[in-house]
C-alpha cells in the first residue's frame, strides 16, 4: 500500500475544496457577514495542504486498485471534517452535528440536524449547498482532470472505485475528457433551473441554492418547510421536472448533445418512467378523498413527493407523513428505488431491480426447462455472470446496513417507523423518512455517537457498499 501516494491526493483535494470554499467567503462579503473566521480556516486549510503536496511533490503516483479504494474513503472521511469545521464555527452545535450535516451534505442525503434553517447565515446556507454542489456531482469526478495529468490509469481506477452504476461506461477516450463533459452537463441542468425558479418568484440566493440540491438531488433547503415555503406551482413543477432529469444517467443526456436520443430508450429509462407515473398516479388516487385539495393539486404534490423520495432528493411540497396508510405505503416503495446509474440520485438504482428480474425469470425458466440456455440481455447486451452476482450482492449488502441501522435506532428507543425509515432514508441518501424524520422534522434529536453511525452509513450508501465493506476484508490488506 503506497500511503506516500495516499496522502498526496488527499493534499491535492485538500487544495481544491479550500480554494472552491472561497465562494463561501465570497457570499459573506456579499451579505456583510463576519468571514474572518473563515477565511483563517479556510487558508489553514490551503496552507497545510500545500505543505504536505510540496514535500511529496517529487513522488510519482501511481495508484493502484487497492491505494484508490482506501483513498475514496478517506477523501470522504476528509470532506466530512474539512466541510463540519466551518458548521461547528458559525453555529451552536457539536462537532459530530456538524460531521453529520457536512457528510449529508456531500453524500446528498440531505438530512440535517438544524431545527431552524432560516436563522442561519447566508454563508451557512450557501455552504450546505455547496456541499450538496460538490457532492452530486462526484468530488472524485470533479478532480479526475487532475489526477488523469499525474497519474493516467491511476485516474481510471479511482473513477471506478467512486462512480455509481453497474458498470464503466466511457464515451470518451480519455476519462478525464468524459468527467468535463458530464460536469458540463451537470452546469448546465443548474443553470437553466436557477433561470427558471428565478422566474417563478424566488430570489437569486434562493435559486442558487435549491438548483444546487435538486440537481445533486441533495434536498437542503433555505427555508424550514422547504419548498411547502413558497406556495407556487411553477416551483414545485420546475423542481419536479429537473428532480427527475437529474435521476437520469447522466451519460445520456451527453449522448443528446451529440444528437443520439439512445440513452433515453434504454430498458432502464423506460422502467424509471413507468414507475414514476405509476406510483405518483397510485399517490394521487389514494390521496384523493382529501377534501381540502382539488384533483390537480393531489396530482402536483403526489408527483413532486415521488420524484423528490424516488430519486432520493428530500424535497417537501408537504407533510405526506399525515397522509393515508396506502399513501404512506407508496411513499416508502418509492425509497426503495433510486434513479438510474450514473445519476445523481441515491438508492438501489433501477438497473439493478431490471437486473434482479431478469436472473429471477431466468431461474424460474430453468426450473421449467433445467437444460435449456437462458442468458439476460439488457438493452440487447448480454450480461455475464460478475455483473449479475455483483448485482446480488450489493443489493444483499445494502439491506444489510439498512437493517443494522434501523436495528440500532430502535434498540435506542425509538418507534419501529422511525428506525426502519431512518435506515432506508440514511443508507439510500434520501434524507427524511417517517414519523420522528418526518418532512417536517429533522435529526437533532439524535445522540452524538448516533450522528456518527448514522454518517458512516450515508458513506455506505453513497460508495455504495462494497468500496466501504472490502476495508473489512483481511485479503484486503495483503498483498495482492
Amino acid at each position: 500500500m503506497n500511503y506516500r501516494n495516499i496522502t498526496k491526493v488527499l493534499s491535492l483535494f485538500g487544495m481544491s475544496i479550500a480554494i472552491i470554499f472561497t465562494l463561501d467567503i465570497l457570499i459573506s462579503i456579499i451579505y456583510k457577514e463576519e468571514f474572518k473566521t473563515f477565511l483563517f480556516y479556510d487558508i489553514g486549510i490551503f496552507t497545510s495542504s500545500f505543505f504536505i503536496w510540496y514535500i511529496l511533490k517529487k513522488d510519482k503516483l501511481n495508484l493502484k486498485v487497492r491505494e484508490s479504494i482506501l483513498l475514496v474513503n478517506l477523501i470522504w472521511i476528509l470532506l466530512g471534517v474539512i466541510g463540519a469545521i466551518p458548521l461547528y464555527l458559525y453555529s451552536n452545535i457539536s462537532f459530530s452535528s456538524a460531521f453529520f450535516e457536512a457528510i449529508s451534505g456531500f453524500t446528498t442525503t440531505g438530512a440535517t440536524i438544524y431545527e431552524n434553517v432560516e436563522v442561519l447565515p447566508h454563508t451557512l446556507l450557501f455552504h450546505r449547498s455547496l456541499m450538496h454542489y460538490l457532492g452530486g456531482i462526484g468530488v472524485i469526478v470533479l478532480g479526475i482532470g487532475l489526477l488523469s495529468i499525474l497519474n493516467p490509469t491511476g485516474s481510471l481506477s479511482l473513477f471506478k472505485a467512486e462512480s455509481t452504476g453497474i458498470a464503466l461506461e466511457k464515451l470518451s477516450p480519455k476519462i478525464k475528457d468524459m468527467a468535463f463533459h458530464i460536469w458540463i452537463v451537470y452546469n448546465f441542468l443548474i443553470f437553466f433551473d436557477i433561470l427558471l425558479l428565478k422566474y417563478f418568484g424566488m430570489n437569486w440566493f434562493d435559486a442558487i441554492n435549491h438548483a444546487f440540491a435538486t440537481i445533486s438531488t441533495g434536498g437542503f433547503s433555505t427555508k424550514n418547510s422547504s419548498l411547502a415555503y413558497y406556495e407556487n406551482n411553477g416551483i414545485i413543477w420546475t423542481t419536479t421536472i429537473f428532480m427527475i432529469l437529474s435521476g437520469v444517467n447522466f451519460l445520456a443526456h451527453l449522448r443528446l448533445y451529440h444528437k443520439d436520443l439512445s440513452g433515453y430508450k434504454s430498458e432502464e429509462m423506460k422502467l424509471y418512467i413507468f414507475l414514476f407515473i405509476f406510483l405518483s398516479l397510485s399517490l394521487t388516487l389514494s390521496h384523493l378523498n382529501s377534501e381540502t385539495e382539488n384533483l390537480f393539486i393531489t396530482l402536483e404534490n403526489a408527483m413532486f413527493t415521488i420524484a423528490s423520495i424516488m430519486t432520493t432528493t428530500g424535497f417537501a411540497s408537504v407533510d405526506y407523513s399525515n397522509w393515508s396508510h396506502l399513501s404512506v405505503i407508496i411513499i416508502f416503495l418509492a425509497m426503495f428505488l433510486g434513479g438510474n446509474a450514473g445519476s445523481t440520485s441515491g438508492g438501489v438504482k433501477i438497473i439493478r431491480y431490471l437486473i434482479l428480474y431478469k436472473t429471477l425469470i431466468r431461474e424460474f425458466k430453468r426450473t421449467v426447462h433445467p437444460s435449456a440456455i437462458n442468458s439476460i440481455f439488457i438493452d440487447g447486451n448480454k450480461q455475464n455472470n460478475q455483473i449479475i452476482t455483483s448485482t446480488f450482492g450489493f443489493f444483499t449488502l445494502f439491506m444489510f446496513t439498512v437493517s443494522i441501522i434501523s436495528i440500532y435506532v430502535y434498540a435506542r428507543g425509538y418507534d419501529a417507523m422511525s428506525a426502519i425509515s431512518t435506515g432506508f432514508a440514511i443508507v439510500g441518501n434520501i434524507g427524511p423518512g417517517f414519523s420522528l424524520i418526518g418532512p417536517s422534522n429533522n435529526f437533532a434529536f439524535f445522540s452524538d455517537i448516533d450522528k456518527i453511525i448514522l454518517s458512516i452509513g450515508m458513506i455506505i450508501g453513497r460508495l455504495e457498499c462494497y468500496t466501504v465493506y472490502i476495508l473489512l476484508s483481511i485479503s484486503f490488506w495483503k498483498k495482492f
